[in-house]
């Protein structure tokens, strides 16, 4: 995490309660979409080498959202959130529990009475999180499996990899001319994958060629690359027929992916005015599902990404000028 950004851990022991003061360097939009998508979810809520994996999610007032924690062994710790109240992009609140894969809630083990409440200033959201037992012993014991380390390794998945990729794709383009491209997912094919299209069009790849994870800038305030994904494809891009480009990456399990067929690829537009990116993006998503909504990226882009009425995924992109 960002040193610069806040974020205070508080233990309340008299009234068997943790206290989270979280900032972040995104807009509300975004920063409440990825605590309330199950798609987004997946990608950031497990502490590495762990991942989660969501069975379903109905985000309202009485509904719940059932997913598993999945070691590296493939061995899962389920969970269950149970959502009492929700006002839309302010707050959210209910209870999290310990369960099996049907959502039957384990009494033995800690319960968490929650309540989240996003607030956004300057470009930034604090969420502050409330955690409450119904005892000191169950306090004691959420500590002791490592909560606090945990949290805070989770909250760092998505900003990593999002900020990272990002970064070098703002790189790759060195002027804001509009263009169309598809965005291709691989579980760690990418150089495979690419290597073989470059052979068939004939064409040379793009700014800095086959960007690899290990390429991600190290420094204090980024955590540590995995060892197993650092030769994996960050970013590459390649012209093919008539100027179209592809771009691709690798979404390795390591970093909390899950790659299923319809999901790996995505046109993405990059439009050359802002007003024109809100425009695609109201019109091409009607009737269809918002998976990000369009909104200012702490990376320097306005970006959203949905799939359409028919099941295709789309992404706008547009990066404002001044950050070229």
């Amino acid at each position: 995490m960002n040193q610069h950004l806040q974020f205070d851990f508080q233990v309340d022991k008299k009234n068997n309660t943790v206290l989270v003061k979280r900032e972040f360097d995104a807009g509300l939009e975004l920063v409440w979409e990825a605590w309330t998508n199950p798609e987004i979810l997946d990608q950031w809520w497990a502490p590495k080498p762990w991942r989660a994996e969501s069975k379903s999610m109905d985000f309202r007032e009485g509904g719940h959202w059932l997913y598993a924690m999945v070691g590296p062994n493939n061995e899962k710790h389920w969970g269950r959130q149970d959502y009492q109240k929700i006002v839309l992009q302010k707050s959210f609140a209910g209870t999290d529990s310990f369960c099996d894969d049907k959502g039957l809630v384990n009494e033995a083990l800690p319960k968490t009475l929650f309540e989240n409440v996003f607030n956004e200033a300057n470009g930034k959201t604090i969420v502050n999180i409330t955690s409450k037992y119904a005892s000191l012993d169950m306090l004691e014991k959420i500590i002791e499996m490592g909560f606090k380390e945990g949290f805070t390794m989770a909250l760092e998945n998505l900003d990593q990899y999002l900020a990272a990729q990002f970064q070098l794709r703002q790189q790759n383009k060195t002027n804001n001319k509009a263009r169309v491209s598809s965005y291709l997912n691989f579980d760690g094919k990418t150089e495979e994958a690419f290597l073989f299209y470059q052979s068939v069009f004939k064409t040379p790849f793009t700014g800095k060629g086959l960007q690899r994870f290990s390429d991600i800038p190290a420094g204090p305030e980024q955590p540590p690359i995995p060892e197993a994904i650092k030769k994996m494809v960050l970013h590459v891009e390649l012209p093919i027929t008539g100027n179209h480009l592809l771009m691709g990456t690798d979404a390795p399990k390591e970093m909390g992916f899950t790659l299923t067929k319809g999901n790996n690829m995505h046109l993405c537009i990059e439009p050359e005015t802002r007003e024109e990116a809100d425009r695609l993006f109201n019109a091409l998503s009607e009737g269809g599902t918002v998976t990000m909504p369009m909104a200012d990226m702490f990376f320097g882009a306005y970006f959203g990404e949905f799939s359409d009425k028919y099941g295709i995924n789309w992404m706008i992109n547009f990066q404002n000028p001044t950050q070229l």
